[in-house]
């Protein structure tokens, strides 16, 4: 059933689903790249931009504490498939409930499915992205992203610096 709704991943740890929730909010604490915009309030729109790889522009469209984040993507470019915009209209999903004395988290990339050119390499970063990364923000409290793209991403692809000497 996840590969008909798109690429799955699941843990759980021993915080409490309001740390979960806030963890997944601090997206720049764990999603390696140049993010730009409110990631954490219902209704904005923000950028996510690594290197000149992959670009995606995500809408909040909602945000239940302690239960439920997703994401609309409203634009994207992939720089290594053919259909640079495969993100389009996909949705990404954080599902954040009790069992027993822990709190599961379930993240779905929703309409990222195995028909899709990027959906080996998508999921395979989104795999160490959340297991990794998100996972290591909420229980030791410092997230994993990839170090310090973010300073050389924006000189890099910052409209200015295209064509110019520096």
């Amino acid at each position: 059933m996840g590969s008909s709704l798109g690429f799955t991943t699941t843990f759980t740890v021993d915080q409490t689903p309001e740390e979960v929730f806030s963890a997944v909010n601090n997206v720049r604490g764990w999603w390696s790249g140049n993010i730009e915009g409110k990631t954490e309030k219902l209704g904005e729109e923000w950028t996510y931009r690594y290197k000149d790889f992959h670009y995606s522009k995500q809408k909040i469209t909602e945000l239940v504490p302690g239960k439920k984040v997703v994401w609309l993507v409203l634009d994207s470019y992939l720089d290594f498939v053919k259909d640079k915009t495969e993100w389009n209209g996909t949705k990404i999903t954080f599902e954040i409930s009790k069992k027993d004395k822990k709190t599961e988290l379930r993240f779905t990339h929703v309409g990222l499915v195995p028909e899709y050119e990027c959906y080996d390499d998508c999921s395979n970063a989104w795999g160490s992205y959340v297991n990794g990364s998100l996972r290591s923000l909420i229980m030791k409290g410092k997230g994993q992203p990839n170090k310090r793209e973010k300073d050389d991403t924006r000189r890099r692809l910052s409209p200015a610096s295209l064509g110019s000497a520096g």
